[in-house]
C-alpha cells in the first residue's frame, strides 16, 4: 500500500512565498477557544435573560446546535475538504484546504482551522440559522453549535498530539488515525463517528495499516 503523507514528523510545509500570508497559516491549538468562547459566553448570557425561551427550551436548543455541528462537521470533511477538482487552481486550492494536511499530519500549527476561514464560515452559518432557527432559539442553539466547533478543533489536535489513555478516547483517535494512514476516503467524523455510521463510512476491515512512528 503506498505512503499516504509526506512526513510524519511535526513539521510545516511552506504554503505562499509571502511571510504574511505564510503567517495566518499557523494557528495555536489554543485559538479558536479564545477567539470564540467570549462568543459563547456572550450568546448564553444573552439566552439566559429571555424570558420567551426557558431554561429546558434553552438546553434543547443547546444540544441542538451541537448535534447538528457533528452533522457539518462531516459533511464539510468529506464533500468539500475531500473535494478533488481536476483543474490545476482546484488542486491548489484542495491542497491548501486540507491536502497538505494529509501530506503532513502531526504539523501541530495546522491541526485547527485558522480564523481567516473559521471566522466567515461561522458569520456564514449563523446568518443561515439565523433564518432557519430565528428569534430567542438562536442564541442558545448557536452557542451549541459553536461548542461543538470547538470540541472539533481541540479533539482533532488532540488525536494528532495529546496522550489519549482512556479506552474512549484511545478509540477515538483510533478512528482517525485510520483516515490518515489507512483509507482517507473512511472515517470523516473526528469528534464523533456518529454519521460513520449512519452513512456507512466506517473503516471496518479486520486488519489495519500501522502507524508509521517517524
Amino acid at each position: 500500500m503506498p505512503k499516504l503523507y509526506m512526513s510524519n514528523k511535526d513539521e510545516s510545509a511552506r504554503l505562499f512565498k509571502s511571510d504574511f500570508l505564510e503567517l495566518f497559516t499557523h494557528v495555536h491549538w489554543s485559538v479558536p477557544i479564545i477567539l470564540y468562547g467570549p462568543v459563547i459566553a456572550y450568546f448564553l448570557y444573552r439566552a439566559s435573560g429571555t424570558s420567551d425561551l426557558g431554561l429546558v427550551n434553552g438546553i434543547l436548543f443547546f444540544v441542538l446546535g451541537v448535534f447538528v455541528w457533528t452533522l457539518t462537521e462531516y459533511l464539510l470533511h468529506r464533500f468539500v475538504f475531500h473535494y478533488e477538482p481536476s483543474s490545476k487552481w482546484g488542486k491548489q486550492l484542495h491542497f491548501l484546504m486540507h491536502g497538505v494536511h494529509h501530506d503532513y499530519p502531526n504539523d501541530s500549527k495546522r491541526l485547527v482551522m485558522p480564523p481567516v476561514v473559521s471566522i466567515p464560515l461561522a458569520a456564514l452559518f449563523y446568518f443561515a440559522f439565523l433564518f432557519v432557527v430565528g428569534g430567542s432559539a438562536l442564541l442558545a442553539f448557536f452557542p451549541g453549535f459553536l461548542v461543538g466547533y470547538i470540541c472539533y478543533d481541540e479533539i482533532h489536535y488532540a488525536t494528532h498530539h495529546a496522550p489519549m489513555k482512556s479506552r474512549t478516547w484511545q478509540w477515538l483517535k483510533h478512528h482517525h488515525v485510520l483516515h490518515h494512514y489507512h483509507d482517507p476516503y473512511k472515517g470523516y467524523g473526528v469528534s464523533s463517528p456518529l454519521w460513520d455510521v449512519v452513512f456507512r463510512t466506517l473503516d471496518t476491515e479486520e486488519e489495519k495499516q500501522a502507524v508509521p512512528q517517524s
